[in-house]
């Protein structure tokens, strides 16, 4: 979703809310028929409309930032109400708008390359930004050389990762919309009415004067987008302009005075009447955007939409941002994650299943605890096909949503915990990996290859979790054979004694007490203590919190190992 111009001031905006349809769409009323999954609840809202065939979902981005996993939000949420409405026999497109026209306002401190690893400025041709600040991202020199302009580059980044999550989008670059002429008879029409345009705007914006003109040519001398329109032709379909300055945040684009004259094919709407066009020209009919837009964009779009061209908005549905590991997603802050790096560290359909959760609801995405969204995916797997015992909300829950999380539903295949994973992961062996895995139980003898194969792939995912957050599976386990060393009878004595209190099977936290508590009767400092246990898994001094680490490890070899005798 394109971002607001930072001298965007909303008047009296408490005022107009009460003459605006709310676009809090899944916050169900008094009286509507309740369902188990949001999307159809959006469903019911777009059925209702009527619209003709077919049903046109979409969602839209600015390229001024790495594009990471928060803004696959829109890309999900819209794909769940599309997979709906299509299990409804409707036809369904669900298209994206790259809104490349848009000018580049400052320089973005991170850059995300086309394999999805995020570089400084300094490590690519960040001239080609520098010099174009003002200028449309499709008009900007990719600063990595590999695509026809910037905006071309953020495009191919938003389509690979919605191509990751399974996701059919149809990519719709603004830039086309104006260039093929798309958008020129809708543009020609808020000119033609732009006294219409301009009071309604003016509800909205305090900067909206007598001379505004909601037209923004690109100059044909410097290539920047302009704001002074000083004549307008609308039979001619042109425009006469002034290159004047642009404020962009605490910074002044500066223009360079060229006067001339452009076509409605050389410029753009600004974002308040692009958005409403964007409905009209793709027959938009329903479109997810975050909270930001809720109470800016959202009114004067749906009044534009309404009293300047004079179509009916589509459905809106606001949905919460979600911070990630308890910070809001920042790319200056290096606050990021991308699809692929998600998709190195847990399957698709996790991913799929967390964006499945009720969109009003504020979430976290925790990498550090990433173990608890996969174990809550594996419960909501089992749910699904009765493995466990869930709640009446629960099960109608899995039984409604689970078909469109996992495209091929299959009970007989396998989940190996992920923490139990991670475990495995702590060995190279791939052999000793599905033996460990089927001596705790987790395979067997008559399950199919397929599904082994795609247990034993969660490992790989697990370890990189582990690199990745430093945690206390990120260790190299000396499965093969006892590292040397050498203890006295105390230590000896000491470990016999936690190995006993292992086997009876004790959880994580009582087996970290009785670390100390063993070495205490036995008169072993504890620093030792712990240091002959990372000495004898890891054959290192230190490690991670040990109790936790052999609750993790299967028990009969912490059990042979702590007694040295494997």
């Amino acid at each position: 979703m394109s971002a607001e111009s930072p001298d965007d001031v909303d008047a009296d905006e408490e005022s107009k809310r009460a003459t605006t349809s709310s676009p809090y769409t899944v916050q169900r009323e008094e009286g509507e028929e309740h369902h188990v999954f949001w999307a159809d609840a959006v469903a019911d809202r777009v059925e209702e409309r009527e619209p003709d065939e077919p049903i046109v979902i979409k969602g839209g981005i600015s390229p001024s930032g790495v594009p990471h996993l928060g803004n696959v939000n829109e890309i999900m949420r819209g794909y769940f109400v599309a997979e709906v409405l299509r299990e409804r026999g409707h036809e369904v497109r669900q298209v994206f708008t790259a809104d490349d026209r848009d000018p580049l306002r400052k320089l973005p401190r991170t850059l995300c390359d086309l394999e999805g690893n995020l570089v400084d400025l300094g490590e690519v041709n960040a001239g080609a930004l520098g010099r174009n600040l003002g200028s449309p991202y499709t008009d900007i020199p990719d600063p990595f050389e590999c695509c026809d302009s910037y905006g071309d580059h953020f495009s191919n980044i938003i389509q690979n990762s919605a191509d990751a999550v399974d996701v059919p989008i149809e990519l719709v670059s603004t830039t086309e919309l104006y260039e093929s002429g798309r958008l020129e008879d809708v543009t020609r029409f808020v000119l033609e009415h732009r006294d219409r345009a301009r009071e309604v705007l003016a509800e909205y914006q305090n900067k909206v004067d007598e001379d505004y003109v909601p037209f923004n040519p690109i100059c044909e001398e410097c290539g920047k987008v302009t704001e002074t329109v000083t004549a307008v032709d609308v039979e001619a379909g042109t425009v006469d302009y002034r290159c004047t300055d642009m404020e962009a945040g605490d910074q002044t684009i500066t223009g360079c005075g060229h006067e001339g004259t452009a076509t409605l094919r050389e410029g753009k709407m600004p974002w308040r009447f692009e958005w409403p066009a964007q409905w009209q020209v793709l027959g938009v009919d329903f479109e997810p955007f975050g909270k930001d837009h809720a109470e800016g964009s959202w009114p004067s779009g749906q009044d534009v939409a309404r009293n300047v061209l004079e179509i009916e908005p589509p459905v809106p549905m606001v949905y919460e941002w979600f911070t990630l590991d308890g910070e809001p997603f920042s790319s200056s802050e290096g606050n990021v994650i991308l699809v692929s790096d998600v998709l190195e560290l847990l399957e698709p359909e996790v991913l799929r299943y967390f964006f499945a959760k009720d969109p009003s609801k504020a979430r976290d995405f925790s990498v550090e605890r990433l173990d608890l969204l996969v174990d809550e995916f594996d419960r909501f797997e089992a749910i699904y096909f009765g493995e466990v015992e869930a709640s009446e909300d629960e099960q109608a829950f899995a039984e409604r949503v689970y078909p469109l999380v996992v495209e091929d539903p299959q009970e007989d295949r396998i989940r190996l915990p992920y923490t139990f994973a991670a475990v495995l992961g702590m060995t190279d062996d791939p052999d000793l990996r599905e033996e460990i895995a089927r001596r705790e139980g987790h395979v067997s003898e008559d399950d199919p290859e397929w599904a082994i194969e795609d247990a034993l792939a969660r490992v790989e995912r697990a370890r990189n979790w582990a690199r990745r957050t430093e945690n206390e599976f990120d260790y190299e386990l000396k499965r093969s054979e006892i590292p040397d060393h050498e203890f006295d009878e105390a230590t000896e004595a000491a470990l016999a004694d936690l190995a006993t209190f292992v086997e009876e099977g004790h959880g994580p936290e009582e087996i970290q007490g009785e670390i100390y508590e063993a070495a205490r009767r036995h008169d072993v400092p504890v620093g030792e203590f712990f240091s002959a246990g990372y000495r004898l898994f890891f054959d290192e001094s230190q490690g991670p919190k040990l109790g936790p680490f052999l609750s993790n490890v299967d028990r009969e070899f912490v059990v042979d190992r702590l007694r040295r005798e494997r």
